[in-house]
């Protein structure tokens, strides 16, 4: 329960980037680019968090780490508060530092759940649980930010967010006071320095491509709804209004949420493997579907009228809602000792939801917005490899 609570908190902090960003563009009349540098920032942090993490682990156990995590992201709070008084600059600061709480958090999450259901249906199952309170807590805190903030104009500054980040300091100081009078059961750790805990960990195939993978996967979960965005709400898009456009996004978060409900459900009778193959074979079709369905094939969404192929692609959000925690199950079975250095490198590689779509925008601009989605499945490509053949236990 604990752990479960502990994946809602990541989801509420991390997306309070996306507010925050928009009230930095209008405070400091920014592009929308350095609007959302702290949202890359959040990805950054795990570059450089990720395989620490892994290390505080090892050292110190699951729940000594998780409280250290939440200091930390305690600390991200506080700096970025103190933002609406000392600028942008302090308020980068104060993401990147909320970023690492999450890269902790998420580092010790994962496996825990993972290793408290032991691995295999159970244990994926455990994460998709996780995984639905997470994309619920994604879901509300738009709405929460938004209740609170109330409407956004020029004269708003990061002063008027400081009621909704005592709210997520609370949320950290409840939860540290929860899990330090919390008896976790500490799972076995290797007891080695960094090289040979990371050589350990890399002498597994299995693992090395299920950290691929993620890198992809983060990339495509990321790019999907992104490019979305730019191709309906761009000035010159098809609607041009981005209001409307970030309506129609926001289905495939929500189909991200049914299917990591449906999943939590279905996994302790459907084998990981099998939910990670038929997923990432059925988003593929969609895409396709998408990318060659003629342009004047209209349909009405959200009361707007758009292209057809709209559709399929909002549809991926039930496909990529399981991969996630399926990929980590598969990527970490049979690591035993080595999970937590495992957990760690898989961390680092959440930057590819920095990277990828950014490689996706730019090839956007060369190819269309459409015709970019030719990158996500080749991603996808990649993870139906994983999924139905690197993902067989194997060391390396």
């Amino acid at each position: 329960i604990v752990m479960i609570a502990l994946f809602a908190m990541i989801a509420f902090v991390t997306n309070l980037c996306s507010p925050m960003g928009v009230i930095v563009k209008n405070q400091f009349g920014t592009t929308n680019f350095m609007a959302m540098i702290g949202n890359y920032g959040n990805f950054m942090a795990y570059l450089v968090m990720g395989f620490p993490a892994g290390m505080m682990i090892k050292h110190w156990g699951y729940k000594r780490t998780a409280l250290i995590g939440l200091l930390v992201g305690i600390t991200g709070i506080i700096v970025q508060w103190l933002s609406g008084w000392g600028g942008m600059v302090v308020y980068l600061i104060g993401a990147l530092i909320s970023g690492c709480c999450m890269c902790i958090l998420n580092t010790v999450v994962n496996p825990m759940l993972n290793l408290l259901g032991g691995g295999g249906n159970r244990g994926n199952q455990l994460i998709q649980t996780g995984g639905s309170l997470n994309s619920l807590a994604a879901t509300l805190t738009p709405m929460l930010a938004g209740a609170m903030i109330g409407e956004i104009t020029k004269e708003t500054s990061l002063k008027d967010v400081s009621p909704l980040l005592l709210v997520a300091m609370a949320i950290f100081a409840v939860s540290f006071c929860i899990i330090y009078f919390t008896k976790l059961e500490e799972p076995e750790t290797e007891h080695t320095n960094v090289m040979e805990g990371l050589k350990g960990a890399l002498g597994y195939r299995h693992l090395v491509l299920g950290i691929i993978a993620i890198f992809f996967y983060v990339g495509v979960e990321v790019g999907i709804p992104g490019q979305l965005l730019s191709y309906l709400g761009t000035p010159g898009g098809v609607l041009g209004n981005m209001t409307v456009a970030g309506a129609i996004a926001a289905l495939y978060w929500l189909l991200m949420l049914v299917g990591r409900f449906a999943s939590s459900v279905l996994s302790g009778k459907i084998a990981p493997r099998t939910q990670l193959t038929s997923m990432t074979v059925l988003a593929i079709v969609l895409l396709l579907v998408a990318i060659f369905m003629p342009e004047d094939v209209k349909m009405t969404l959200r009361g707007a009228e758009v292209p057809a192929k709209v559709l399929p692609i909002i549809l991926c959000g039930i496909c990529t809602s399981i991969m996630w925690g399926v990929i980590f199950n598969l990527a970490t079975e049979g690591l035993g000792k080595h999970t937590a250095s495992a957990s760690g490198l898989f961390m680092t590689m959440v930057v590819g939801g920095g990277l990828m779509p950014l490689l996706q925008d730019m090839l956007a601009k060369q190819v269309g917005d459409i015709n970019s989605y030719w990158l996500v499945v080749a991603m996808l490509a990649f993870i139906l490899y994983f999924a139905a053949v690197g993902s067989k236990v194997k060391k390396a």
